[in-house]
């Protein structure tokens, strides 16, 4: 397998616009990357396209890649859509690596769009909704309703959003161990100010501890700013093999190494996914969580953040908040995680989430964030999960990149 780069990367604005369509956001997401490598349309080989719930709130199935890019000057190419719950766009990234670092392609593409806002909220909680086991839905209400101490799901806040009610019961469990709704508070307090500081974030305002325990309760301990916000966006990365690169008059990422695994029905004692994609990542890569200088990581609920902390290994098991309390995990601290602003503030339009997290930490290794920039930033990683099968999620992408 030959060293694939990083070439092009580029995103729009996450947020809410309700005139603009899946196919508005990923033109210019994709015209920009282009644009950032230097590279035409003709140029590319192939295509990878993510996007997990237009079939279900727009009724466009089967083709959305090549509806989407119809008018990008893609056409022609293989064009691959790619649905995998929240974790879509980074399998479109892993599965664009694949075709480069294998000698398929020498330029490919990778690019997530979702339009998630909808005037029927219910319709897109729904649509999210589905990136579970249908079949067994019961079995995960049930060990759900048991973590919760009996308390059905849905109840702590009208059941308006499924998937909080899963990290809900996470939460709960979780908080057995130690962690306090005053650490959650925190993960939000820190990502916000990050956001605040993201042309490109959905909310940029600060937040304070009071405003986060204080709001609307969702789920569980679960309160609205703890929760990701529905949202639109799309963001392309570009992708090219070394010799290529050499060619080129572009800024390098190097692809250290990616890892896409599916969830398990985990036993007592076995490691979840999570884990078992960093293990393999950094084996790939040559390095370790103590190499990290910054990370993207899918806090799609504020205590997951504390969760993969230690999954990822960067602290014990138990540790999380510690970690939090220390500043480390904070812009000038000595491990920053989610200086984007994270999906808490940056925003969560699920298809495109995963690539949004690798334009972010490109433009770290390049220098290129601002006020928000991560001094001497030379290797990063991102962590990525969708859906969920009981206890572990469905499927997970962790990618190593470097400078």
């Amino acid at each position: 397998m030959g060293d694939v780069h990083v070439i092009g990367a580029a995103m729009t604005r996450f947020g809410k616009f309700m005139d603009r369509s899946v196919r508005s956001l990923a033109e210019e997401a994709v015209r920009d990357a282009l644009d950032d490598a230097s590279v035409a349309p003709g140029e590319v080989d192939i295509a990878f396209f993510s996007n997990a719930v237009a079939g279900v709130l727009t009724g466009q199935e089967m083709i959305r890649g090549q509806v989407a890019l119809r008018h990008t000057g893609l056409l022609g190419i293989p064009i691959v859509n790619v649905e995998n719950a929240c974790a879509s766009a980074s399998t479109a990234f892993y599965l664009a690596w694949m075709a480069v670092a294998s000698g398929t392609a020498e330029v490919a593409l990778a690019v997530g769009a979702e339009k998630l806002s909808h005037p029927d909220k219910a319709r897109s909680f729904a649509a999210i909704g589905t990136a579970v086991d249908l079949e067994q839905l019961g079995d995960l209400e049930r060990q759900m309703a048991h973590q919760a101490g009996g308390g059905s799901p849905g109840e702590a806040g009208g059941g308006r959003s499924f998937f909080m009610d899963v990290y809900a019961s996470m939460t709960q469990a979780y908080m057995e161990r130690g962690a306090t709704a005053e650490d959650f508070a925190q993960v939000s307090v820190k990502n916000h100010h990050h956001g605040a500081l993201n042309p490109k974030a959905q909310y940029r305002e600060e937040v304070t501890l009071e405003q986060v325990l204080g709001g609307r309760r969702i789920a569980g301990p679960l309160t609205l700013l703890m929760c990701s916000p529905l949202g639109d966006g799309a963001a392309a990365l570009v992708l090219c093999s070394e010799e290529r690169a050499r060619r080129l008059d572009a800024e390098p990422v190097r692809v250290r190494s990616t890892v896409l695994v599916s969830g398990r029905d985990r036993e007592w004692g076995d490691p979840p996914a999570v884990e078992r994609a960093a293990a393999l990542a950094y084996e790939r890569a040559g390095t370790g969580p103590q190499d990290l200088d910054v990370l993207e990581v899918h806090d799609a609920a504020a205590p997951a953040e504390l969760i993969l902390y230690e999954e990822l290994g960067l602290c014990a098991a138990g540790d999380g908040p510690k970690l939090l309390a220390s500043g480390d995990t904070a812009l000038g601290g000595r491990i920053p995680v989610n200086p984007s602003g994270g999906l808490l503030s940056k925003g969560h339009p699920i298809g495109a989430t995963g690539c949004g997290q690798l334009v972010e930490l490109v433009d770290q290794l390049r220098g290129r964030c601002g006020d928000r920039q991560v001094a001497g930033a030379r290797t990063a990683l991102a962590e990525n999960g969708g859906g969920f099968l009981g206890n572990d999620p469905a499927a997970t992408v962790v990618t190593i990149v470097s400078r």
